[in-house]
């Protein structure tokens, strides 16, 4: 039986999604998805608050090919990635593929470890939206602002109400913030190139010595997790309008986007500042210098607008990540690993709306356990985001090896290309990554002690999650099967 008959052998089981009353339903186009990953990665965000970072840490002036190397990077584990999401229809993503690939112990392992991961990510999220949206003058109701725990409550709740109803609301909700922010991005670029910057227009400073000089290991680290996030073109599988050609297409032009924004934002901080002083603000004041950029060329009203998108941004973002999270806890919850009420499909909406629910009860519980600690909110947010890009890196090398596990075990009409070479240049690159992240994870978190403890955490994730899976063998057998939807 070759591996597409027994995917549909699988797919006519009970336990499986393609029952229709346990069926997500949408119509998500190429730029939907493309939009929902952009805004998990917040692109403007990181042009004002990790470009800085990235220069001044990082490696200097030779930033914007660091974010060139990152994008390739992504575009080779982008291939075997897109090819074996022909041959494993499902929202699991990385779930399913390392499944599919290298079993349903380690599957449902690093299952458990991309749902602790997506939860510190979406918490830290909240903890940065709060301070964000803490500035927020509310004088016209008779306000001067909130807390940012009462911020994050709001937004947390607001964002739930969104994930109750059909993915297409979400879509164009996140749509309409990434656009504007875009267009403000693009518009200052166009303003720094148009006036000139502060010392011409040139690449004079790109040199095998800038590139070269400070950290690059550290360089290479952040700019590859400004990419993490586009699983979420798999993820959303089941509601997109044709996923065979949509999550493949969405998966590149997400990459090829973030890559132009984030190479071509680097580089007109660079010419707006001048080499010289865009070395050294960002040494000196990496907190301020991204804002200053674009307060020489747009003036104060170009600050406001870039403050108010700010806030739209981090808010797409927490909608994106809680969007992911849910289906993760509704494709685990088809396969009966958790209980089957979570993968309760809405019947009007098609929406996995008890899972969303779920995924609010998580984030109010742990938002209160954060005041209740008195945790300083951009501490834990920087802690929590960088530990949870580092897991994401590791889950990407697992896949990478899944895929090339899987295509040498099935038959299949993958090219070379897509099943081997790809692949291993990828799973390369992502291992030396692996390599500078572990190296500097104090750095990455910003506290190598609270590293320490959340690694604990999700490695632990993994390993109670794969045992769990061979309990599962014969404990119950008919859920065992089920796990990644898959017949290996």
């Amino acid at each position: 039986m070759s591996y597409s008959e027994k995917m549909a052998y699988s797919a006519g089981s009970p336990a499986t999604a393609t029952d229709t009353n346990r069926r997500l339903k949408g119509h998500l186009g190429t730029m939907d998805i493309v939009f929902t990953v952009l805004a998990y990665n917040a692109p403007l965000t990181i042009i004002i608050g990790l470009i800085p970072v990235i220069i001044g840490a990082g490696n200097g002036l030779g930033a914007p090919l660091t974010y060139l190397a990152a994008g390739a990077l992504m575009l080779l584990f982008a291939v075997g990635f897109t090819t074996m999401a022909r041959h494993v229809p499902n929202a699991g993503a990385y779930y399913a593929y390392i499944t599919a690939g290298l079993g349903r112990p380690l599957g449902l392992g690093s299952a458990f470890m991309a749902i602790l991961a997506y939860t510190f990510m979406l918490v830290g999220a909240y903890l940065y939206a709060g301070v964000i949206f803490s500035s927020i003058s509310l004088s016209w109701i008779g306000i001067d602002s909130l807390p940012w725990w009462q911020w994050t409550l709001l937004i947390a709740l607001l964002v739930g109400i969104l994930g109750h109803y059909r993915i297409s609301l979400s879509a164009k909700v996140l749509t309409a913030a990434l656009v504007l922010e875009i267009i403000v991005v693009f518009v200052w670029e166009a303003s720094v190139v148009t006036k000139g910057g502060a010392s011409g227009i040139g690449f004079e400073w790109l040199t095998p010595s800038a590139i070269t000089s400070g950290s690059i290991g550290l360089a290479v680290l952040f700019g590859v997790t400004c990419f993490a996030g586009f699983e979420a073109t798999a993820v959303f599988r089941e509601e997109a309008r044709d996923p065979e050609r949509t999550v493949p297409r969405a998966t590149y032009i997400a990459i090829i986007v973030m890559t132009f924004i984030f190479a071509s934002g680097t580089t007109a901080f660079i010419w707006a500042l001048g080499p010289e002083q865009a070395l050294q603000k960002s040494i000196n004041d990496p907190s301020n210098s991204g804002l200053l950029a674009i307060e020489m060329y747009l003036g104060r009203v170009g600050v406001d607008v870039v403050h108010t998108l700010m806030a739209t941004s981090i808010f797409a973002c927490v909608l994106a990540i809680h969007n992911i999270l849910g289906r993760y806890i509704y494709s685990l919850s088809v396969d009966g690993v958790f209980p089957k009420a979570f993968a309760k499909v809405h019947p009007r909406h098609g929406s996995p709306y008890k899972a969303s629910a779920t995924v609010l009860l998580i984030t109010l519980a742990s938002v209160i356990a954060v005041v209740i600690s008195q945790i300083e909110p951009y501490g834990g947010y920087a802690s929590l985001v960088g530990i949870a890009g580092y897991t994401l890196l590791i889950l990407q090398i697992l896949t990478t090896v899944a895929v090339l596990v899987f295509f040498k075990r099935v038959d299949h009409t993958a090219s070379k290309w897509q099943s081997v070479i790809a692949p291993v240049l990828a799973l390369l690159g992502l291992l030396v990554t692996a390599w500078l992240a572990t190296s500097n994870i104090g750095l990455l978190t910003g506290s190598e002690q609270t590293a320490m403890i959340l690694l604990a955490f999700l490695f632990a994730a993994l390993v109670l999650g794969s045992i769990y899976g061979i309990r599962l063998k014969s404990s119950k057998p008919g859920v065992y099967r089920a796990i990644g939807r898959q017949e290996i």
